[in-house]
C-alpha cells in the first residue's frame, strides 16, 4: 500500500471514530472549538486563501460527524474565525487557541477536536509541517500530548 493510500485510510479511520464521538458532544463549546480548529489548520501557513476557505467550509457542510450541529451556524462561526485570523494573524491565533482551550475540561471533546484538525490537515492528501505544528499547538492548548496523535 502506497503512502498516499495509507494516509487516506488513516483519515477514513479517524473520520469513523470521530463520527461516533461527536453525537455525544453537541454543545456550543465543542462547536466553537472545532470551528476554531478548522480555521487554524486552514491558516497553518499564516494565510487563508479563498480556495482553502471554500474547501474547509465544504468539509464542514458535508461532514457526517458535524451533522448534529446547525451547518449554517458552524459555517458562520468558521467564517468569523477566518476573518479574525486574516485581520491579525497573531492576535487571531491567540483568540482561537483560547476558544479551543475551553475544551481542556472535557478530554474526550478535546481529542475529537484534535481529530477534526488532523482530518482537515489531511483533506488535501498532504499533512504538511505547518499543519502538524498547528495541531501540536492545539494539543498543548487542550492539555493533550501530541505524541498521542503521532505528532
Amino acid at each position: 500500500m502506497g503512502f498516499l493510500n495509507k494516509l487516506k485510510e488513516g483519515a477514513r479511520e479517524l473520520q469513523n471514530q470521530l463520527s461516533s464521538q461527536v453525537k455525544q458532544f453537541k454543545n456550543k463549546n465543542f462547536a466553537d472549538g472545532t470551528m476554531a480548529v478548522c480555521a487554524l489548520v486552514a491558516a497553518a501557513d499564516g494565510n487563508i486563501d479563498s480556495d482553502e476557505r471554500r474547501k474547509t467550509a465544504a468539509f464542514i457542510s458535508t461532514n457526517d460527524s458535524l451533522s448534529v450541529f446547525d451547518v449554517s451556524q458552524l459555517q458562520k462561526t468558521f467564517n468569523d474565525f477566518c476573518d479574525k485570523i486574516t485581520k491579525d494573524f497573531d492576535f487571531g491565533k491567540i483568540d482561537l487557541l483560547q476558544v479551543i482551550s475551553k475544551l481542556k475540561k472535557t478530554p474526550d471533546q478535546a481529542r475529537a477536536a484534535v481529530q477534526v484538525g488532523i482530518i482537515i490537515g489531511k483533506a488535501d492528501g498532504s499533512f504538511d509541517d505547518d499543519e502538524k505544528k498547528v495541531v501540536r499547538e492545539i494539543c498543548h492548548a487542550v492539555g493533550i500530548d501530541p505524541k498521542e496523535f503521532d505528532l
